[in-house]
């Protein structure tokens, strides 16, 4: 709350006008000067400065509210609760779909589709509220030059023919998605800290970045004494200012992430997992209180992918097969799915199942666990790790 602009906080336009002129352009830059610097900065006087923070304060305070209330605002409008992601089993299981005011987390080894997801989230969003839709805007921040146009229009026709039907109304949702490419760390959190006033101008409903990971992983070198924690501090100030964004304007955010797995001190492998728990992951933080989404390539039943539930604060650990089409996403309702879904809420639950070739000739015989549904004492380090192989 305190990276609320100074704009929305009720104070005169002169003085906030002047206080820009000092780089003093949220609510957390006010508080943080002394009573002495702002009776400079401001021109005023003592008590009238007490007065200004006072006011300030109470602007970027969170609001108290009871359980009863929130319930009462979301049965009353259950459109605004969540952003319907098209896929009625996962929105059965999600009770309704990505949820607004929360970050949701999107996580898997390279080429598992979470570009498309994207993209599809994004038409969705475009669409009216009698349709799942949230008829607003998206702002898309493209770290990996991944976004392709012709792709949006190409599922908004192929998923909605019928709403779609003039190149009008597919001009008009294109022109809705606001891209921006972010390639560096600084780029990234300087384009996340402009957000909230395009947020009202352009009347935005969903914010995405893709990919977390692919800024990081190019800036921290881990094995350099500091960037470990240089790291950490960029991830925990994106995610609190995603986090108050998405809070503020009850919208949801969507945050792509990468999995490479590194075991022990061996070589980092790329391999099927099933959980979005990473060194990079948001979703280990306290400011990420959504589900993570957790994508993965089969080798098995024809090569389907899987998309999980793997952490939630309202769902149950699940599984879906889906193939990506023309249209998006489309989930596979055909197949049985009873053995793969799975009640609790943590992947670290699960047995760890092997499968990766590669995996199994670079460790030992005693440092893998068996495929049975027994899982060995040995893999408990590997299971406080967090790294479920399937």
């Amino acid at each position: 709350m305190a990276a609320k602009k100074l704009r929305r906080a009720r104070l005169s336009q002169e003085l906030c006008e002047r206080l820009s002129r000092h780089q003093i352009t949220t609510c957390q830059d006010f508080l943080c000067l002394s009573l002495l610097d702002l009776m400079k900065v401001t021109g005023q006087s003592y008590g009238n400065v007490q007065k200004l923070l006072c006011k300030v304060s109470l602007a970027c305070a969170p609001k108290m509210q009871t359980a009863y209330e929130m319930k009462v605002r979301r049965a009353v409008n259950p459109s605004s609760a969540f952003l319907s992601t098209s896929l009625h089993g996962l929105d059965k299981v999600l009770h309704g779909g990505v949820p607004c005011g929360s970050l949701t987390e999107i996580t898997s080894p390279p080429g598992c589709g979470k570009t498309q997801f994207c993209i599809m989230m994004s038409v969705l969003a475009t669409l009216p509220i009698s349709m799942g839709g949230l008829n607003g805007a998206v702002i898309y921040i493209d770290t990996e030059s991944a976004f392709s146009a012709e792709r949006l229009v190409e599922i908004a026709g192929n998923r909605f023919p019928a709403y779609f039907d003039s190149d009008e109304k597919l001009f008009s949702m294109t022109c809705s998605v606001y891209l921006y490419r972010e390639l560096t760390c600084g780029s990234v959190l300087k384009r996340i800290k402009s957000l909230e006033e395009e947020i009202i101008s352009k009347k935005v409903k969903l914010i995405i970045i893709d990919s977390v990971a692919s800024v990081v992983r190019k800036e921290f070198d881990t094995k350099l004494q500091g960037n470990l924690t240089e790291r950490s501090n960029f991830l925990a100030r994106g995610a609190s200012l995603l986090k108050y964004l998405a809070e503020e304007f009850s919208i949801p955010v969507i945050l792509t992430n990468q999995i490479t797995t590194r075991l022990s001190n061996g070589p980092a492998i790329q391999a099927d997992l099933v959980s979005p728990a990473d060194d990079l992951s948001l979703s280990e933080g306290k400011c990420m209180p959504g589900p993570a989404l957790g994508l993965q390539k089969g080798l098995a039943r024809g090569g389907s992918m899987k998309i999980r539930v793997a952490k939630s604060p309202v769902a149950p650990f699940s599984t879906f097969f889906y193939t990506i089409e023309k249209s998006g996403f489309v989930l596979q309702d055909g197949k049985d799915q009873t053995n793969l879904t799975w009640e609790g809420t943590s992947p670290a639950l699960q047995n760890i199942k092997v499968r990766n070739t590669a995996l199994k000739d670079l460790l030992p015989d005693a440092a893998l666990p068996r495929t049975t549904d027994e899982t060995p004492s040995n893999a408990s380090s590997l299971q406080k790790g967090k790294c479920n192989l399937d």
